[in-house]
């Protein structure tokens, strides 16, 4: 069973927690965190586009001119991909970019992402995280004796509106709530910061 020390909110040591193996201890699945992340970023396309057809354009039903004896090449309607004003060849058009993701797919892929950030040295597991007031110095100043230099995704227990308004202007800060983390989101944090109450949900949902 994995074990990570734990700090306080000033990077100070606060002894350690033993981790769940299947959840934080597996071999890292690539293919299913990559079938994942492209379901969630296919999710976010709005798939508004939209042209239109040789079928679709106002107009040309009258052939433009004779079939024969013009020297000049067959042609029936003016509204053909290679005139001005003409349709669109393929046309894109609205449609939905949604990829379905098996359950069990999705589970591998969340253990697999929190199991590769443990194994790199990413994770960084918090006692507690409570601020005395929503400044974003005061949040600044936590990521900074927490060793955060780049992105960070923060992930607590439940919705804290003090820690959401304090992180609200940096821009390399995430914040998520235990039941609503996504693979695409840890995995592009540069660090990962659970509290001990966040890691015990994570567990509770994904252990099983």
């Amino acid at each position: 069973m994995p074990t990570i020390p734990v700090v306080t909110m000033q990077g100070k040591a606060a002894g350690e927690i033993s981790l769940n193996e299947e959840v934080f201890g597996i071999k890292p699945n690539v293919g299913a965190m990559h079938l994942v992340v492209r379901s969630i970023l296919a999710a976010r396309r709005q798939g508004t586009q939209s042209a239109l057809t040789r079928a679709m354009v106002r107009g040309g039903g009258r052939k433009i001119y004779r079939q024969k004896g013009t020297g000049r090449a067959r042609h029936h309607s003016n509204r053909a991909p290679q005139f001005r004003h003409g349709g669109v060849v393929f046309a894109p058009q609205p449609r939905k970019y949604v990829i379905k993701v098996p359950r069990k797919v999705r589970r591998l892929a969340m253990r697999s992402a929190l199991s590769a950030k443990l194994a790199s040295g990413s994770l960084i597991v918090v006692d507690k995280l409570e601020l005395e007031e929503a400044k974003t110095r005061v949040m600044a100043k936590v990521l900074s004796d927490l060793g955060v230099t780049k992105s960070c995704l923060l992930v607590l227990p439940e919705a804290n509106e003090a820690v959401r308004r304090a992180g609200n202007n940096l821009p390399n800060l995430t914040n998520a709530c235990a039941d609503n983390i996504n693979v695409y989101d840890i995995l592009r944090a540069d660090k990962l910061v659970l509290t001990k109450d966040a890691v015990m949900a994570i567990q509770e949902v994904y252990a099983s």
